[in-house]
């Protein structure tokens, strides 16, 4: 007989939306309870070990109790785990990964690691739960309301709900890693002047797999350095919902690691030829799979124009950004609840990468500190539905809203014009 937990929102997916969902849902009080697949809490803040969480205060600013509640507890270990910049937090991810647990625990969410979703629980057209694989065989989470932030709209998938994927247009995937055992004052100067576009065209032929470019971005530590760079964009089509192009996609990936430390050392000159490798994601950065079909579906128009919508709850800040495909300026512009809900589907919302949008438009909000907000307004709907005893379609905006307002959201920023740094 399976083994069954109850609880009132059930979050699914610890990265950053699922943070957001589940930090504000347990500040409204709800038992909350959030499940992850992995050992570790922080999705791509944590597997890419040093790529800003960009958008988390926007022109400086703070953006929420849930986003500020994160700074804070990164802050209490000083500047050996976070340093802000402009608009984003860059971290040690070793710290980021403890200080989202002292988050959690602050607010009195529960969570359980090792535990990846396998099905959903449907009940006459309602999403009433999970189904979990553990060591101690399948076991079963029952909810009031679930919320899928699991970035590929696992639990929507699982439960039938109608799901959007352009699988001629998907962004690329990237492993990230860091190196060590550089000059940067040298690095600096042998990349500004063009020296890494060499590296690449006298490596390609001896090491096909490398991308067209990269650099060395400074990170949270003395001795190291962060590589972000374009992954499987040469490699064709990947899609990370199929399990056979994830592995091809996760050890072509890795073999490409190699092979730019590799160029580096052998066509880097001075400046690089003692490179070493000392860390790598855990796994592949994933940037898009399948997102929900619901009531209302973000457009490239509405992050183009800064759309205002009636029913907003979060706003998405950054740059349209395919990414290394397609990077192009955009407005602030709202998000409206009917993103977040799936259009036939109850008992069930959505946040971060999954919520409602099409390609172009699900990349002019995957941001991070975006991907928290939508989280958080998530987590106030899950938490006031169980409340008010209503499926999540059923709330009223207005609540929904004031929620909001009460954590320090401002909702009025749809429109605005936005002079930051990439």
């Amino acid at each position: 007989m399976r083994q069954i937990y109850n609880t009132d929102v059930l979050v699914v997916g610890g990265g950053p939306a699922g943070i957001g969902a589940a930090i504000g849902a347990s500040m409204q009080g709800a038992k909350t309870l959030l499940v992850e697949y992995h050992s570790f809490l922080g999705g791509i803040a944590s597997f890419c070990v040093g790529m800003p969480i960009n958008q988390v205060r926007p022109s400086g600013q703070p953006r929420s109790k849930v986003h500020e509640l994160l700074i804070q507890k990164l802050l209490n270990y000083g500047k050996v785990a976070v340093h802000i910049g402009e608009h984003q937090l860059s971290c040690n991810v070793e710290y980021l990964k403890v200080a989202i647990i002292d988050a959690l625990d602050e607010v009195g969410c529960k969570y359980l690691l090792h535990t990846p979703a396998v099905d959903a629980v449907v009940e006459n057209n309602r999403v009433a739960g999970i189904i979990i694989s553990t060591k101690q065989g399948l076991a079963e989470i029952h909810a009031k309301v679930v919320i899928d932030c699991t970035g590929d709209a696992d639990i929507a998938f699982f439960a039938g709900a109608e799901t959007m994927k352009e699988e001629d247009a998907l962004s690329p995937m990237t492993l990230c890693f860091n190196v060590t055992n550089v000059d940067m004052k040298k690095a600096k100067e042998f990349i500004r002047s063009g020296g890494m576009k060499g590296v690449v065209e006298k490596g390609k032929e001896k090491y096909p797999l490398l991308p067209n470019g990269w650099g060395l971005a400074d990170f949270p530590s003395s001795n190291s350095f962060y590589i972000n760079h374009s992954g499987t964009k040469t490699m064709g089509i990947l899609d990370a919902s199929d399990p056979e192009q994830l592995t091809k996609a996760e050890t072509l990936s890795r073999r490409q690691v190699i092979q730019i430390v590799s160029a580096m050392r052998e066509f880097g000159g001075e400046a690089l030829k003692d490179i070493e490798i000392i860390a790598t994601g855990p796994q592949i950065g994933v940037r898009e799979t399948r997102r929900i079909k619901g009531e209302y579906v973000l457009t490239e128009e509405d992050a183009k124009t800064g759309s205002k919508f009636h029913d907003v709850i979060a706003w998405r800040s950054g740059f349209l950004d395919i990414g290394f495909v397609r990077f192009e300026k955009m407005k602030i512009h709202d998000v409206p609840y009917r993103a977040i809900l799936p259009e036939k589907v109850d008992g069930l919302l959505t946040a971060g990468r999954c919520i409602s949008a099409t390609h172009v438009a699900a990349s002019a909000g995957k941001s991070m500190g975006n991907c928290i907000a939508t989280g958080h307004a998530a987590g106030i709907a899950g938490a006031m539905s169980v409340v008010k005893k209503c499926m999540p379609r059923e709330l009223s905006i207005k609540e929904l809203q004031d929620g909001l307002t009460k954590d320090g959201v401002d909702l009025t920023r749809g429109g605005i014009d936005q002079e930051i740094k990439s």
